[in-house]
């Protein structure tokens, strides 16, 4: 009975979180090569502990980083089998000197667990690990058939993930998949996301001269490739923040009337919004809110550029090259490698003949978006109810988990995103935290959302 399994996890609070502290004690971060001892070891600390829970258990290696795989088929094949994925490898912890503690030495201040990794996604995979933990301490079995994939690569784009998933269909095999790797608006209130967004990320670098000129010889003569970079990148959008890329928008699903209810019900505040942003004023594409901006439309951005002296002081120089690195947030049904090409293929038509331009797509993935009304989505909106008291809102996320667009396509199942981070957990950023209110209720809602599941209720 859940019952159970709910008071089990209430009672054992304190050791789930000296658990959760080993697991991000460990610095698995993925961009780093001199970390590569650290994933080895965080995925083997996933797999034991999984086999100490009650699961068949095992690492994967990859051409990058491993992959756990663990397996209980238990409940027998009258109940349906849930794939749970998660990662654990982390995002760097730079700048260091900003961290208030270790990033690897967690430490709990107030109700907040800090260390990198405790939101993303450490924190939020190992709530489900503790919800059948639960269910194995009490009834002896959880009420469905359970499969985890746990990745050491999801911070670096997730290159291995795909072709592992193709090769692994079978022992992948599910009903359906459930991800907490994301966010709800308040501790007091759950959300369910439906809607991701996909990726595309390239880099552009322009040559002109064959090495760096002094401008006073050669300047005014000579096409400066740092001015028609900028030139350029100016030109992909207009003043009403629409992107001028030709093609880029012939995929968008328009937001519908009832799409648009749905996210104007969703309590954001803009003035807050703004605060945690830092600015006075927001700025995007006409015709949108905020919140349809940052989660339901397309996006460009600049995230990097380079050319020229970086130096203290002057330096007369006029620079051979020049680069950048662009992103786009894409929505559903937009693909990843056409925007690629589309933007690739533009930059270089709109460039000045002065210039060499060079492209490459560095990574990407799909967009998604889930239907609200599946059996599943149900219950884990029931679940959440039950554990944090109150009705969960439904939004569309602005970031990215490509592997639903990957377990949709190639598994062919659909993913419940039960976020379980809050807004304000500095993901990416130092000082990352997991709020534990959140992480103990997570726990519940995983228990209940299984044995909904399961059919019991």
């Amino acid at each position: 009975m859940s019952s159970n399994a709910l008071q089990y996890a209430r009672d054992h609070r304190e050791q789930h979180l000296a658990e959760l502290k080993q697991f991000i004690s460990i610095p698995s971060i993925s961009a780093q090569p001199n970390h590569k001892p650290d994933i080895e070891r965080a995925a083997q600390w996933a797999a034991e502990h999984l086999m100490s829970i009650g699961f068949s258990a095992s690492v994967h290696p990859t051409a990058g980083h491993p992959i756990v795989l663990a397996d209980w088929p238990g409940a027998g094949q009258d109940r349906p089998t849930l794939l749970i994925y998660g990662h654990y490898d982390v995002q760097p912890v730079d700048p260091l000197s900003l961290w208030h503690s270790d990033p690897f030495e967690p430490v709990v201040r107030g109700d907040d667990l800090y260390g990198r990794g405790a939101s993303d996604d450490k924190g939020q995979i190992f709530a489900h690990f503790k919800a059948v933990d639960s269910y194995f301490k009490t009834t002896g079995r959880p009420p469905v058939n359970l499969k985890f994939i746990i990745e050491g690569e999801e911070e670096i784009g997730g290159p291995s993930l795909d072709p592992f998933i193709e090769s692994h269909k079978a022992e992948l095999a599910a009903d359906v998949a459930l991800i907490s790797d994301s966010h709800m608006l308040r501790p007091d209130l759950p959300a369910l996301a439906y809607g991701l967004r996909g990726l595309s990320y390239i880099q552009v670098e322009l040559t002109g001269p064959a090495t760096d000129l002094h401008s006073g010889s050669f300047g005014g003569a000579i096409y400066n490739p740092i001015q028609a970079l900028v030139e350029m990148i100016a030109s992909l959008k207009d003043p009403n923040g629409h992107i001028t890329v030709p093609g880029f928008y012939d995929k968008v699903r328009p937001i519908d009337d009832d799409e648009r209810q749905t996210l104007a019900e969703v309590p954001f505040g803009e003035e807050q919004f703004k605060k945690d942003a830092g600015v006075e004023q927001t700025w995007g594409e006409t015709g949108y809110t905020v919140l349809e901006q940052v989660t339901a439309r397309p996006t460009l951005e600049i995230n990097g550029i380079w050319g020229g002296y970086q130096g203290e002081g002057s330096k007369t120089v006029l620079p051979a090259k020049a680069g950048a690195k662009i992103s786009c947030r894409l929505v559903a049904d937009q693909d990843h490698r056409e925007i690629s090409r589309l933007l690739c293929d533009h930059l270089k038509r709109i460039a000045p003949p002065q210039v060499r331009v060079e492209t490459k797509s560095l990574h990407g993935g799909q967009g998604v978006l889930v239907d609200r009304n599946t059996p599943a989505i149900k219950a884990a909106a029931i679940a959440l109810q039950r554990a944090f008291g109150a009705k969960p809102v439904f939004l569309r996320e602005g970031g990215s988990i490509p592997v639903v667009a990957s377990f949709k396509q190639m598994l062919g199942i659909d993913t419940v995103l039960m976020g379980l981070g809050l807004t304000d957990d500095n993901l990416h950023a130092p000082n990352e935290k997991f709020h534990l209110p959140n992480f103990y209720r997570g726990i519940e809602a995983s228990i209940h959302f299984l044995s909904l599941l399961g059919g019991e209720r």
